[in-house]
């Protein structure tokens, strides 16, 4: 395989929730790697920030709620107008509403399954509308979807029953999607991810569970969001151009088997 595989250099990377933690640690690497990023979150300050940073000509930054099915085919068409095309997308947007289930309301369950799942399924099918249109035109695609799943999808989770039904079902569009879009050359992969240095993981980093997690994690450390946006990367790059309808998790041995 060519060194340059793992390159990014004049490709199209849509980073939903890119306003901080992993969504963020993802759109820096991508813009390391040469690749160009339209970054999407629901708060504009932070959005702001990360333009700021960065290179504002391979920098698109574009605020709004990914639940909305009108926003997906507004940013897709943004993209195309600003760099000519789109050819990767992380699906990483997320929120928690904890609670046990006897007490979680219909509400919260609404809005984690809306922004999680609903969210997932617009921007996939939003972009990979685009790509399977290039793709037949072409005649060839290199075109990669990532989408952002858990280990809470995998073995469930206390408090947090509508996050964990959410990124289980992640695991279930990502096998859907590669199974039908295989044949244009569209990979679509998911990676999960097990307790990580981000806002949304404070409350369990926290002296109350800290040690509890750390226990259950064979490295005895959680993990940081510029290490984890490694194995993204991998998935949208011609490294992994073998690769589709696949599941790696980066959770430092937390969860262990197929």
């Amino acid at each position: 395989m060519d060194n340059g595989a793992f390159q990014m250099n004049g490709r199209s990377i849509i980073v939903t929730g890119a306003g901080q933690g992993i969504g963020r640690a993802v759109a820096e690497r991508v813009l390391g790697l040469g690749g160009r990023v339209i970054a999407v979150d629901m708060n504009p300050d932070t959005l702001a920030q990360l333009q700021r940073d960065h290179d504002a000509s391979r920098l698109l930054a574009v605020p709004g709620d990914v639940s909305d099915p009108a926003f997906a085919p507004e940013v897709v068409d943004k993209a195309i107008e600003q760099f000519g095309d789109v050819d990767g997308l992380v699906n990483n947007a997320g929120i928690i509403r904890p609670a046990m289930i006897e007490k979680m309301s219909v509400a919260d369950w609404n809005k984690v399954l809306d922004v999680h799942l609903g969210g997932s399924f617009h921007f996939l099918q939003a972009t990979g509308r685009h790509m399977l249109q290039r793709a037949k035109e072409t005649g060839a695609s290199r075109a990669s979807i990532v989408n952002i799943s858990s280990d809470a999808g995998r073995r469930g989770t206390i408090g947090q029953i509508n996050y964990g039904v959410a990124k289980s079902g992640v695991l279930g569009m990502t096998m859907s999607a590669a199974r039908e879009w295989g044949r244009y050359g569209i990979r679509i992969n998911s990676i999960g991810f097990g307790v990580i240095e981000t806002p949304m993981t404070e409350t369990i980093r926290g002296d109350k569970f800290r040690d509890t997690y750390l226990s259950q994690i064979p490295l005895g450390r959680f993990g940081k969001p510029e290490e984890v946006a490694w194995p993204v990367c991998f998935l949208l790059s011609e490294a992994s151009s073998y690769i589709t309808g696949q599941h790696i998790f980066a959770n430092g041995g937390m969860v262990i088997g197929v």
